[in-house]
């Protein structure tokens, strides 16, 4: 709670507040009346003295704004997945690796988004409430899919880079904290319920999402959206850069030995596919049909992390989704193939990167936003013509913030004085 600063109106009808309290003012029949717009609650304090009105900033208080009320510009988004996408193709070039042209389902998929983007251009003036929620969910839907697509083929031309596996260490590093992954394993495959809650809850993956991106642009909360979506950006590259230092065939190809009883969702993707990319005898890569990759950081465990911090702030959702995406996490050491290890670090990278956004970047955006203050001497000075503004200076007699303005401005322009 912060207390604005003391604000009078000398016996008139207008007040001034600080140009950051976002506040309203009404004049009322026996005194000012300050209503608080910022949480629907009403702050109000009347008081008569000497001839003009005054708030008591010792007895009232504010809300002040959450980082959601910011709403970082869309712009800034679409630069940044743009930007990715265009570093990825880049590195597939490098890799000698091309999109698969003939693939039908890759095809179907295209129509999808091209139909996307021609409903967002008809919906660019939404009217009704409904255009404005078929607006954003496409905006939301759209801008997290292309993340996910990015991140996912980026993956293969990083794996291309790669030398060696690191399995010994990231094994060795589990045995330090008492994670005994063939333990684990033995334990799903003996029980053909855990198999098939876990292959299900590990699918979830993009179960939640749809539920967020749904409800804020159902909600109209496009703010929050937006800093989910670039929290999960951020992440996702924080991943990729991190993908090639430690580069693991994954605990099933590196500890199990002899037949495999179960095999889960990410098989033996890992161990298979790196070394074939290392030797370029991959060359086209299927959109729908990509493996994961990715051993550590655990992905899967960076995207629940990210979807408990942001359904946690959502009320109605928070139990259902935090018991989802839990259940995703246990099902991850088995169903993605990952250390425990792994989890940590993405557990790491997710709070990282939510921090980064929600603390760094949208205080960027309140400085940014900071009202500039009205200066009349710099505005006449700027509409003056260059010769009355060498006049003005030769009419100085003494240095002084008069003469110092007129300089800077001769400056600014580009004059000889």
């Amino acid at each position: 709670m912060a207390t604005p600063t003391l604000v009078r109106c000398h016996c008139c009808a207008s007040a001034s507040l600080h140009p950051l309290l976002p506040w309203t003012v009404a004049w009322g029949g026996s005194g000012l009346q300050y209503y608080s717009d910022m949480t629907g609650a009403v702050k109000k304090r009347r008081s008569r003295r000497g001839g003009f009105f005054e708030i008591d900033d010792s007895r009232v208080t504010i809300s002040t704004p959450d980082n959601s009320s910011i709403e970082l510009p869309g712009r800034w988004l679409l630069t940044a997945v743009g930007a990715s996408l265009i570093v990825v193709l880049l590195l597939m070039t490098h890799a000698q690796l091309e999109l698969d042209p003939s693939n039908l389902v890759d095809r179907l998929f295209g129509l999808v988004a091209i139909a996307g983007i021609v409903a967002r251009i008809a919906l660019s003036r939404p009217r009704t409430r409904g255009q404005h929620i078929a607006r954003d969910a496409i905006d939301h839907v759209g801008l997290f899919s292309l993340i996910c697509l990015v991140g996912a083929l980026a993956s293969y031309p990083l794996a291309a880079n790669t030398q060696g596996f690191e399995d010994f260490a990231l094994e060795r590093t589990d045995r330090l904290l008492r994670f005994n992954w063939i333990s684990w394993y033995d334990f799903v495959a003996a029980h053909p319920w855990l198999q098939l809650a876990g292959s299900i809850a590990y699918q979830s993956i993009f179960v939640t999402p749809a539920i967020l991106l749904g409800y804020y642009a159902y909600t109209g909360r496009r703010a929050e959206a937006r800093l989910f979506i670039a929290s999960f950006w951020l992440a996702a590259v924080a991943t990729l850069i991190l993908f090639p230092l430690t580069p693991a065939e994954g605990p099933l190809a590196y500890l199990w030995h002899g037949r495999i009883p179960y095999m889960p969702q990410s098989a033996l993707y890992q161990s298979q596919v790196i070394p074939l990319l290392r030797h370029h005898e991959v060359h086209s890569v299927a959109v729908t049909s990509i493996h994961g990759l990715v051993c550590a950081p655990s992905f899967h465990t960076v995207s629940a992390v990210l979807y408990i911090i942001a359904a946690w702030q959502i009320p109605k959702l928070r139990w259902p989704l935090l018991a989802l995406n839990v259940a995703m996490l246990l099902a991850t050491p088995v169903e993605g193939t990952h250390y425990l290890t792994d989890m940590i670090v993405g557990a790491l990278v997710a709070i990282a990167a939510s921090i980064a956004v929600r603390r760094g970047l949208l205080s960027l955006l309140e400085e940014l936003r900071q009202p500039v203050p009205f200066d009349p001497l710099r505005v006449a000075l700027r509409r003056a013509p260059s010769g009355q503004l060498l006049h003005l200076l030769a009419m100085e007699t003494s240095g002084g913030p008069r003469a110092n303005a007129i300089l800077q401005e001769i400056d600014r322009r580009g004059l000889d004085a």
